[in-house]
């Protein structure tokens, strides 16, 4: 049975990934920063969960009590567009600054710390994927996209350090995803309509496209395969 740790698991794409392992018979820890969230999706899930900020490296060095003491796939999910809570004043650099430190913590050092954090504990042949975003290849979003652009370069490096053990390192980089928290319930239909109008296939993507993704590059299967951005956007950015 293996281990495996999602980050930011309590819903949307965390949850449907924490999901397709559980269905297949993995031991599944979820983490992020809501206890009650956490609580409620581990129970229905039947899974494990710790509630910690993946951003903070003290809450993650506490936390590392309360992790398994193998991991065989680690799944950064935690994460989201800051610039959703407070669009930064562009007149106070100092707002700018902070601005830009949120969406960096958030997306790019989350996942750093807790990789960091779990590295010696990974088995070998493991598995670690992070979840990007089409943001990150100049569709816009600022400093988000520039968090999860910092994320690829990142799990470029990450494949070479640690593939001499056999472990993978990929990002799995989505575009338009319904039936998840990111927009804050201020996504409309005309924006989904725009979104979905740059797709080859029509529709938007869902969180169990995501972990399907997910779940194939923390397969077997994929043991040749590193260093990657795995695009999951219905062909709204083309990879080439």
């Amino acid at each position: 049975m293996r281990e495996i740790v999602v980050t930011g698991g309590g819903t949307g794409i965390g949850a449907a990934v924490a999901a397709a392992f559980a269905a297949h018979g993995d031991r599944v820890t979820i983490t992020g920063r809501r206890e009650q969230v956490l609580k409620e999706t581990a129970d229905r899930l039947g899974v494990s969960h710790v509630a910690f900020n993946a951003a903070n490296p003290v809450a993650v060095g506490e936390a590392l009590e309360r992790l398994p003491d193998r991991v065989d796939v680690l799944v950064n999910n935690a994460g989201g567009n800051t610039n959703l809570d407070r669009a930064p004043d562009g007149d106070d650099l100092m707002d700018v600054a902070e601005s830009w430190w949120a969406n960096l913590n958030a997306n790019l050092m989350s996942a750093v710390l807790v990789t960091s954090a779990l590295t010696p504990r990974l088995a070998d042949g493991g598995r670690i994927v992070t979840i990007g975003s089409i943001a990150a290849r100049g569709t816009g979003s600022g400093s988000y996209g520039a968090a999860k652009a910092a994320v690829e370069a990142w799990t470029a490096d990450l494949a070479a350090e640690l593939g001499p053990r056999g472990v993978t390192a990929n990002v799995v980089s989505p575009g338009l995803v319904v039936d998840t928290e990111f927009f804050r319930g201020r996504l409309t239909e005309e924006g989904v309509r725009r979104r979905v109008e740059s797709t080859r296939n029509g529709r938007p993507g869902t969180p169990d496209d995501v972990a399907a993704t997910v779940r194939f590059l923390a397969s077997p299967e994929a043991r040749h395969i590193t260093g990657q951005v795995v695009h999951v956007n219905g062909g709204a950015y083309l990879g080439r």
